[in-house]
């Protein structure tokens, strides 16, 4: 499963996702991208799963119709 972190989710995460591939947006060269625009190149770069801290997230975009799973953490701890 390819696992895309959003800015504010804590990096060390990933550790706990092996053996699935984790990838962060500033990885990618995406951390100035609006959450419309980050959503739609995860989605374009067959990522299967969007980790996010920003709870306003389903209030700020459209989520229906996506074809990647998306998940709020609650907190960045």
């Amino acid at each position: 499963m390819r696992i895309l972190f959003d800015q504010g989710t804590p990096a060390p995460l990933r550790n706990a996702l092996t053996p699935h591939i984790v990838e962060t947006a500033y990885e990618k060269g995406w951390s100035n991208l609006s959450n419309g625009d980050l959503l739609n190149a995860a989605e374009n770069n067959l990522f299967d799963l969007f980790v996010t801290t920003d709870q306003n997230l389903r209030y700020q975009q459209n989520l229906s119709g996506r074809k990647l799973a998306i998940l709020v953490l609650p907190t960045t701890r």
